[in-house]
């Protein structure tokens, strides 16, 4: 089941998932987390929270119109390869069809690059690292 989550709520699987869960609970906020605009989206199996993401308005260098920048996503490694993130991509797809954004954009983890183009996602940049992190490139999904 998938609901509109507070940023409170997906703490631990982004510290679990995204930090290795070596971060305090507070250290996993995102400044953008309470930004006008944002929400987040939880997926939530036999009634644990499995999944999250976050997105929130923010346009992506000089790209025009309206876009939305995708952070957090997150699925606990027993929930993973189960569909959980694409369900919950394909949702936040949807809602911002409806709020009339035009694409999305994210910084995706190297690791991640296949997700996201099997989401539809194209690379938009070259590989970039992020300090701690690790590699990633920018991607970008046209909604309307």
């Amino acid at each position: 089941m998938i609901n509109f989550i507070e940023p409170d709520e997906l703490l631990a699987v982004r510290n679990i998932v995204l930090r290795e869960g070596k971060l305090e609970l507070n250290e996993c906020r995102f400044p953008t987390d309470t930004v006008a605009g944002a929400f987040h989206l939880g997926y939530y199996a036999a009634g644990q929270l499995a999944s999250v993401v976050s997105l929130h308005p923010q346009n992506y260098k000089d790209f025009t119109s309206t876009g939305y920048q995708l952070r957090g996503m997150a699925t606990l490694e027993q929930y993973r390869g189960k569909g959980l993130g694409m369900l919950l991509l394909n949702f936040a797809i949807v809602y911002l069809r409806g709020q009339k954004a035009n694409y999305i954009w994210c910084n995706a983890r190297k690791k991640a690059l296949k997700f996201y183009m099997d989401g539809g996602f194209e690379i938009v940049s070259p590989e970039f690292e992020i300090k701690g992190i690790g590699p990633h490139h920018v991607m970008y999904l046209k909604i309307q």
